[in-house]
């Protein structure tokens, strides 16, 4: 090994270790202030806390202290309609690589898609769902194309027209992948015969893949009742 090569490894190592210095300081700062609430406070204000503190335990891989930090923010994040961050716990927990990380990505998904929140969380839950889905299924073209339709509803101006490009070259990569489309015109022939021009029939076809992705038993939530908080 050359010297140069020992000192990239050098100060790799010593920042991999002031990181993870830092974020066991986080870890124990937060945990403090976390038993140091009182027994009656704001739900939200402790929600937010644990959200902070699984975010910094992820960064030191401690997965199952995530999980129940997590879980325990989502829960309140739901039960006080706080739509994203109810997303961003479920994009932690799907971080976590537990037995139950694909159910809280179909809860991301969900809650992604039917909530007005920012574009941006829906398309990170998204394409989360294209990373699971093996090249030859519809799942993964399904999810890009909602993203794309999401980013169009909810955007406008130079956000919308950036955006727009991110989903765009999401759809190419998945026609890529699931059929060699490599073309425009193939681009085309490939959307409309999987229908991917019609929310109609998309929408609902991701619909049932969420539902396929959770399971029937394992909703964390009634999502009839959570439709119906929708202004």
């Amino acid at each position: 090994m050359n010297q140069t090569s020992e000192t990239e490894n050098f100060i790799e190592t010593s920042d991999a270790k002031e990181s993870r210095e830092f974020l066991a300081a986080k870890v124990s700062e937060l945990s403090q202030q976390l038993d140091a609430l009182p027994a009656v406070v704001e739900p939200m204000q402790r929600a937010k806390l644990l959200l902070d503190l699984a975010n910094a335990e992820l960064g030191m891989t401690q997965m199952s202290d995530v999980w129940n930090h997590a879980k325990a923010a989502f829960d309140v994040c739901i039960a006080h309609e706080e739509w994203q961050l109810a997303i961003e716990a479920c994009d932690m927990l799907y971080q976590t690589e537990q037995p139950s990380s694909i159910v809280a990505l179909g809860h991301g998904v969900w809650l992604s898609v039917t909530y007005p929140v920012e574009p941006e969380y829906s398309i990170n839950m998204l394409n989360n769902v294209i990373n699971e889905t093996t090249d030859d299924a519809d799942g993964a073209a399904l999810a890009a194309i909602t993203a794309h339709f999401i980013v169009d509803q909810r955007t406008t101006g130079k956000k919308r027209d950036d955006l727009k490009v991110l989903t765009s070259n999401m759809i190419a990569k998945v026609a890529l992948r699931h059929s060699k489309v490599e073309t425009q015109m193939g681009l085309d022939v490939w959307m409309d015969k999987l229908q991917l021009r019609e929310p109609d029939v998309f929408l609902p076809r991701m619909s049932l893949v969420v539902g396929a992705i959770v399971g029937e038993d394992n909703w964390w939530f009634d999502r009839e009742e959570l439709k119906n908080r929708i202004e």
